[in-house]
């Protein structure tokens, strides 16, 4: 697999996420920061993730992922849409309740054309990467019973190693 990297556009207040290769918790920190940038933004009008060349995705990144559709669902009544072409990243999504908080599309009416740039890897501290990971956790833990029993005790082990 490929180390997983993020490319991100903005058009005209649709912010787009591709997301390629495996998807780790070392992006934690760089997705959490162009979330809040998401958030921050006047112009803001939607999201959409695609996941076309997404290979794997581990439970701190679609931590994060919830996170901005809570977020977004929040601030600006938006419910983003996540492009997911393959079956296996699909049936992940939907085993977590992302169906809740996402719009999960296998096609796209319109191919996404802006120009893609890599979001630079910001570098955290073990505490604050802990910090985002319980954060990711609690996020899917709300999303349905299933997150909350595989993720309280990883949550609670972390939260007491502080």
């Amino acid at each position: 697999m490929k180390d997983g990297k993020v490319l991100t556009a903005e058009h005209e207040g649709t912010f787009v996420l591709k997301m390629i290769g495996d998807v780790r918790l070392t992006l934690c920190a760089t997705l959490d920061e162009y979330i809040s940038s998401i958030l921050k933004a006047p112009n803001f009008v939607g999201v959409i993730i695609d996941l076309s060349e997404a290979e794997g995705i581990d439970s701190t990144s679609l931590g994060m992922m919830a996170k901005l559709a809570v977020m977004t669902k929040k601030h600006f009544q938006h419910t983003p849409i996540i492009f997911s072409p393959n079956p296996d990243i699909t049936h992940l999504l939907n085993s977590m309740g992302f169906s809740k908080v996402f719009e999960i599309c296998e096609s796209l009416d319109k191919p996404i054309e802006e120009e893609l740039g890599e979001l630079e890897l910001l570098a955290e501290d073990e505490n604050c990467v802990r910090t985002k990971i319980i954060e990711a956790h609690k996020v899917l833990m709300d999303l349905n019973s299933e997150n909350e029993a595989a993720f309280s005790s990883l949550v609670s082990t972390l939260e007491n190693s502080a």
